[in-house]
């Protein structure tokens, strides 16, 4: 049984990633219902957070049914990175994540994100004071090292834990490759087999079908898997990893009827919660993810990004079901 602190997450969890932009109680919401065992919110900055601007506070919203669920913060200031995390501790989350794994220009360059991956001891100092500002477990996102001749990842396991972190999650890439090039998980192997680690260690990177989760599993020996971009529009892919695991044999792909259900109710709750015309708005990057692989699709996605409200989507989406006869689908 893998735990974090004491919050049970089964044999081999399956993790959804902290997306910005994507991973918000709605689209959490969808994953959870498809198999996620362990979600986070989108990273949200200290800053932001101290100075309570309406996006990042927002973004504290957690509900009940994604339990057990935690809050990912970032920065650059250790005292700030403190206050957040007591914060972030009053709206009751299961746990604290901090994002020392973000490599876009505008979080890295700041000082925050991938950058602490260049100053160890301020990651460790930064680190130390969450810890001590919170009664919840922390956690922490990072990546290999900041470049190809700088991976002190295996450094940094040791050190966090040392100061009590109660889970590590590795993104198997350098800042530098952004995410280019393939994942590199044999770090995360060294680290997990490393005797004087004792937190569980989880893999991030690449991992898109039940057979790489196979793979990786095996092959690396981690305690389970993120997953991030390969989860955005297909929440199917927690349930066929879980389903391949346990028997070796394939769930069925999604149908339309499921891809529309799936992208209705992540309509619905967008709109419920951040209202109408912003939920509509933010919904339409989804569209196009979660109808991949549909031949002659691209006039109902023109239809979908301009319908100005819920009904109109509502109708489109039953034209859509009629049209393709509720046809099985590959993923």
């Amino acid at each position: 049984m893998v735990k974090i602190g004491n919050i049970e997450l089964g044999e081999f969890p399956l993790l959804l990633a902290p997306m910005e932009d994507v991973s918000d109680p709605p689209f959490r919401a969808v994953c959870k219902a498809n198999g996620a065992d362990l979600m986070y919110t989108e990273f949200i900055s200290s800053e932001g957070l101290i100075r309570e601007a309406a996006k990042s506070v927002q973004k504290l919203d957690i509900f009940e049914y994604e339990r057990p669920v935690g809050i990912q913060l970032f920065g650059s200031d250790v005292e700030t990175m403190r206050a957040c995390a007591e914060i972030a501790t009053r709206v009751s989350p299961d746990l604290i994540d901090i994002n020392y794994g973000c490599p876009v220009k505008n979080v890295a360059c700041k000082g925050a994100g991938a950058a602490l991956l260049r100053d160890i001891p301020k990651m460790v100092q930064m680190t130390e004071a969450v810890v001590k500002a919170t009664h919840l477990p922390v956690t922490v996102k990072t990546r290999l090292g900041w470049d190809d001749s700088t991976k002190n990842v295996e450094e940094v396991a040791e050190r966090l834990q040392d100061i009590g972190i109660q889970a590590l999650t590795i993104h198997g890439r350098t800042r530098i490759q952004m995410y280019k090039g393939s994942a590199d998980w044999t770090l995360i192997a060294k680290i997990k087999e490393n005797p004087r680690i004792h937190i569980p260690i989880f893999g991030n990177g690449d991992i898109d079908s039940p057979e790489k989760a196979l793979q990786y599993r095996n092959q690396y020996g981690v305690d389970g898997i993120m997953i991030g971009r390969a989860a955005i529009g297909y929440p199917w892919i927690f349930n066929e990893i879980k389903h391949y695991l346990k028997t070796g044999t394939h769930l069925p792909a999604p149908t339309l009827a499921d891809r529309i259900a799936a992208c209705l109710s992540h309509l619905r709750f967008a709109v419920q919660w951040k209202g109408e015309k912003l939920g509509i708005f933010e919904m339409r990057r989804h569209y196009t993810n979660y109808f991949k692989n549909m031949d002659h699709f691209k006039p109902f996605r023109m239809q979908l990004v301009e319908a100005p409200h819920l009904a109109a989507v509502e109708v489109i989406l039953q034209e859509i079901k009629a049209f393709y006869a509720d046809s099985v689908l590959t993923s």
